[in-house]
């Protein structure tokens, strides 16, 4: 059953999560982060984990998992129009968390302590704050 272009419209006014508005793709981009980095707490080191640590313990393909899951993060920023210069330095921290994470025993350690979403999320956080400051959110 093919759709109308304004039945699509439709369906994103209904649901602005979907929009391509900078406060929707901010709420995506800190979404995606929280379950990457900070969705669990370990007991033993009562530190805050998320995917990221969780899938790298499963070699190789839980890296390529979190590095694409990252990217899209990137993939964001990018429909925020935000630098060439700015979306290679946040490429380059999901690359190198990636590439990091996936050494045997050294990249699980490294993961606790790289957070490339994290740092992805500041770095977008701080254009919406020049760009689009009716995005502007306090922190607590």
């Amino acid at each position: 059953m093919a759709k109308r272009p304004e039945q699509f419209e439709q369906l994103r006014a209904a649901m602005p999560a979907l929009a391509n508005t900078p406060e929707a793709i901010h709420a995506r981009v800190a979404m995606m982060e929280q379950v990457l980095e900070r969705s669990f707490t370990l007991p033993i080191l009562n530190r805050k984990v998320g995917l990221d640590f969780a899938l790298g313990l499963v070699p190789v393909i839980g890296d390529i998992v979190t590095g694409a899951m990252g990217l899209y993060i990137v993939w964001e920023a990018r429909n925020l129009g935000m630098s060439k210069l700015q979306l290679a330095r946040m490429a380059a921290n999901v690359g190198f968390d990636t590439l990091l994470g996936s050494v045997p025993l050294v990249g699980d350690a490294f993961d606790l302590f790289w957070r490339s979403n994290t740092r992805n999320l500041k770095i977008i956080r701080k254009h919406l704050d020049r760009h689009h400051p009716a995005t502007r959110i306090i922190d607590q």
